[in-house]
């Protein structure tokens, strides 16, 4: 709330004792009246009680001023609200700011110095009432009247002399002015998501103007995630000497030992592949845009089998899309690199998502074949994205680890109605037995891989996000705000707590609804 003063008065001394009850006499007003330019007193509100002002109160006078040698000694500003007009004094000898409905109204005074009513700690009246509150508030200093027409009020921070209680509605929040941030020679940008490892923010390469991204990893979190530094410095090794379309390439690695923080820039993507799914009416994807997506995660692993590594965490959640439209493969936290002279792709350990995990991994099996387990993830991820389901499902991972460990799953009698070929790839993925189960080679000669499904309707599109529809780079208001100033980083948003606690409960009741959407559809 904002609250234009229309004038302010220097007017005489007036307050009245009366029975504990002080009031101001409007008709005792000095001779000497001089106008605001402009002067704004956030959140003032109208009490018949002492009310403090709120911090901050900043007085704007015109070019004479407001300074006076006479006797005036109290400060009396006309404040107009939406409820009317508000008056606003200083009395000289107690530092009280009151807050009445109407000049003329009595309002009552804290004689006591108890703070009641509008929450003040200093007191109006006699001398030696004032002598007491002297020696209880022996910080603050007490000026007479010479002094205090000494003042020149119209620089004087009167705001930051009083601690006063403030209505939350009342908080005014300003948002900050985008201030710029390099790493580097990287263009800090704003967050595009957030993990249990660290955040990732866009950033611009500012020698070739690409726009990247940066994951950043601190490593007072890391280590309170089991295995967690050991995960990142084997993904870094992994990305290094790794170069193909349809895997999220690591361009760079920064370090910062003062904040213990680790910066990897790597290709810039506008979404994942589980933000599709989730955008889509069905939360699944028509066939032939499955199969353009199947087709280029089939190439991706392809590619990194051959590399000899086995990714371990193949899911929706974990493939990217650029720009144009092209799957990437990322996420290698868990992803293992077979020896060099290694016999076959046996591995020992597994720590991938539960859903996507095979018979072998949730019978607790000692060693596997790396490959399978990889073939199996994506067959979980094709059936998936088409189905908007899971093959497996349990309440809880001892639930979902004992339907996956039992290895019977048919393909139900809709996927087969759905696109029957569908049906026969799936089933050959999720083989119980790892050697029945589909190698790469056999996934590319399937017919469903090698004939694309017929378009029918528009594919599902990139959910956009909700303060940009089109994805502009977040990085474009920091670097205005470096180089210029533009009319747009000098208006000034504010907004209340209320506002915020609004916002929240319409977001929740939002999500509320969702839910209760989706469960009405299970039924």
């Amino acid at each position: 709330m904002e609250i234009q003063i229309k004038k302010q008065h220097v007017i005489d001394d007036n307050i009245k004792n009366n029975n504990n009850n002080n009031y101001i006499d409007s008709n005792k007003k000095s001779s000497v009246e001089q106008s605001l330019v402009a002067a704004t007193i956030h959140s003032v509100t109208a009490y018949k009680s002492i009310l403090m002002p709120p911090l901050g109160t900043k007085l704007l006078a015109d070019k004479q001023g407001l300074h006076t040698n006479n006797e005036a000694s109290n400060l009396k500003m006309d404040v107009e609200t939406a409820d009317g007009e508000v008056s606003v004094l200083l009395a000289n000898k107690n530092f009280h700011y009151d807050a009445l409905s109407n000049v003329e109204e009595p309002y009552e005074a804290d004689v006591d110095g108890k703070g009641g009513g509008g929450g003040a700690d200093f007191v109006a009246g006699n001398e030696e009432k004032q002598l007491i509150n002297e020696q209880a508030h022996p910080q603050v200093t007490w000026l007479d009247n010479e002094q205090i027409d000494a003042l020149d009020v119209t620089t004087l921070d009167i705001g930051n002399m009083f601690f006063n209680r403030v209505d939350s509605a009342e908080i005014i929040y300003q948002k900050k002015k985008k201030e710029i941030k390099m790493v580097g020679k990287y263009v800090m940008g704003d967050v595009l998501g957030e993990g249990s490892y660290g955040k990732v923010k866009e950033v611009l390469d500012s020698e070739n103007l690409c726009r990247r991204a940066v994951k950043i990893l601190t490593k007072r979190k890391l280590r309170r995630i089991p295995n967690g530094e050991q995960n990142v410095q084997r993904e870094i090794q992994l990305l290094r000497n790794l170069q193909h379309k349809n895997v999220v390439a690591l361009l760079d690695v920064l370090y910062n030992d003062e904040k213990q923080k680790m910066y990897m820039i790597m290709e810039y993507c506008v979404g994942g592949l589980q933000e599709l799914v989730d955008s889509a009416p069905e939360k699944k994807l028509p066939l032939f845009q499955a199969h353009r997506y199947f087709c280029q995660l089939i190439s991706g692993l392809e590619y990194l089998h051959g590399c000899r590594i086995i990714h371990k965490d193949i899911k929706p959640g974990n493939l990217l899309l650029s720009l144009e439209q092209t799957l990437k493969i990322s996420d290698f936290g868990v992803a293992e690199q077979l020896d060099l002279f290694a016999k076959d792709d046996t591995c020992t350990t597994g720590q991938g998502s539960p859903a996507f995990q095979p018979p072998e991994i949730a019978n607790g099996h000692e060693s596997f074949s790396g490959t399978k387990v990889d073939i199996w993830s994506c067959g979980v991820t094709l059936y998936n994205i088409c189905s908007g389901q899971y093959p497996f499902e349990g309440d809880n991972i001892y639930r979902l680890f004992e339907n996956i460990g039992r290895g019977q799953w048919e393909a139900p009698d809709w996927l087969y109605k759905l696109d029957a070929q569908l049906a026969g790839l799936i089933l050959g993925m999720l083989q119980a037995d790892q050697a029945k189960r589909y190698s790469i080679q056999q996934i590319r000669s399937d017919p469903w891989f090698i004939s694309a499904p017929e378009e029918k309707g528009p594919p599902v599109p990139i959910p956009p996000l909700k303060r940009d529809v089109y994805r502009r780079s977040t990085v474009l208001p920091y670097l205005d705000a470096y180089h210029y100033e533009t009319e747009r980083d000098l208006e000034e948003v504010y907004f209340t707590e209320h506002d915020l606690n609004r916002e929240l409960a319409r977001q929740a009741a939002a999500a509320a609804a969702e839910i209760k959407a989706q469960q009405q559809q299970q039924q």
